[in-house]
């Protein structure tokens, strides 16, 4: 995710829907493409740097184990699956998102142009769900778990989403991660809270790696690795 800089003209509304967790919309301005949810700006088409910096820690820390398998929370504009797809090293790159409508926009829509060739690629897959359901229900598990739903911790687009943050939502992540396996937060901003959270959910090699941004304060990814 991004903060949007200064653009002339009026966006353009291209899809407007009313899903369960609120209002999503779909934006064209000048060239970017923009997802709007409850008003709140989280992502745009004009970088993709942060999405991808994502993925690339999540991968970097990892071990050297072959052919590991990726899980991103939160599909966004589809860039770290876009991402994630164009790297071998991923055996597997599962995408969970609860919007229908942010699904449509990739498959049927205009965000194609940036998820196509992904989504075309026999190791990805897109499921419609909470991804805090999916954690606690699913029996799949993954060397890597990228999270990319809220503007970080601290900024989360709906008020339900904070427990995914807490102790319990982290329980989840480390639940479907295999021994090992990393976990990554993008974040609009450092929070030194959710590092502590980390560190007493039982994750170990807690840190923040700052992502450079053009102006104001960096983004940073929170890294955290469950033990085994």
């Amino acid at each position: 995710m991004a903060i949007p800089y200064d653009i002339p003209g009026a966006p353009e509304v291209l899809d407007r829907r009313e899903g369960p967790h609120g209002e999503v919309v779909l934006r064209r301005h000048g060239e970017l493409l923009q997802i709007i949810a409850n008003g709140c700006f989280l992502m745009d088409t004009s970088d993709g740097r942060s999405e991808r910096l994502l993925v690339d820690a999540a991968r970097d820390t990892l071990d050297d184990r072959p052919a590991p398998a990726l899980l991103i929370g939160g599909l966004g504009v589809g860039f770290s699956l876009a991402h994630a797809a164009a790297d071998p090293r991923w055996s597997a790159v599962t995408v969970v998102e609860r919007e229908r409508a942010v699904i449509d926009w990739h498959l049927n829509g205009p965000l194609a142009a940036v998820s196509g060739p992904a989504l075309a690629d026999p190791r990805t897959k897109i499921v419609e769900a909470d991804l805090l359901d999916f954690v606690n229900e699913t029996s799949a598990t993954f060397d890597a778990v990228c999270l990319d739903i809220d503007n970080g911790p601290d900024w989360t687009v709906t008020e339900g989403n904070d427990s995914l943050y807490s102790p319990t939502g982290l329980a989840g992540c480390a639940r479907v991660l295999r021994p090992g396996g990393v976990l990554a937060v993008w974040s609009a901003q450092p929070s030194p809270e959710f590092e502590g959270t980390l560190g007493n959910a039982g994750f170990q090699r807690v840190r923040t790696e700052e992502i450079p941004v053009a102006r104001g304060v960096p983004d940073v990814v929170h890294l955290a690795v469950r033990p085994g």
